[in-house]
């Protein structure tokens, strides 16, 4: 399996969407959401590396063609 920047890119934006209900879940809870933030750091590091490794970066409005681009080819 080929890892490219655009499979990075929306596994990084997943991770990041996923890890904010948790830190709300965590902060609600008074608990400190320490793998909450790591999901999330990863995440965001995950999604600059992409940037930087696309030539051109990605716009806001090429996320969904990315997306589906990425899902495509696991199905």
């Amino acid at each position: 399996m080929v890892f490219d920047s655009d499979l990075i890119f929306i596994t990084g934006l997943v991770l990041c969407v996923f890890a904010i209900p948790s830190i709300v879940s965590a902060f609600s809870d008074r608990r400190a959401p320490r793998v909450a933030t790591l999901v999330l750091m990863a995440g965001g590091a995950m999604v600059v590396w992409a940037i930087q490794s696309q030539p051109g970066g990605y716009r806001i409005e090429d996320i969904p063609d990315v997306f589906v681009r990425v899902l495509a080819r696991f199905i």
